[in-house]
């Protein structure tokens, strides 16, 4: 036999203010961005890893032992970095 399980729940409205921004903060929207051109870097490395002109039986392990080096940490935060400043840059133009 089943027991029915109910749960309580309790919702209340939240003030709505149009004036207040839901934005994120300055530093906390540099991180997110910054955050996502380092992904998108080593993600970009480790599909480089798995090409066929790179060889055949390459592990995960190894890949990922072959990408994340202090150069490419440098290479993928400065290239963070810059992407930031453009996109600041086109933000505040357009």
């Amino acid at each position: 036999m089943r027991t029915a399980r109910h749960f309580l729940a309790i919702v209340m409205p939240v003030p709505f203010n149009p004036n207040e921004s839901k934005k994120l903060p300055a530093i906390l929207r540099a991180i997110v961005e910054i955050g996502s051109i380092v992904f998108l870097f080593y993600s970009n490395l480790l599909m480089g890893e798995f090409t066929h002109t790179n060889g055949r039986g390459k592990t995960l392990a190894f890949a990922i032992h072959d990408i994340f080096t202090r150069t490419n940490l440098m290479i993928a935060v400065v290239s963070g970095l810059i992407g930031y400043i453009v996109f600041e840059y086109l933000r505040k133009k357009v």
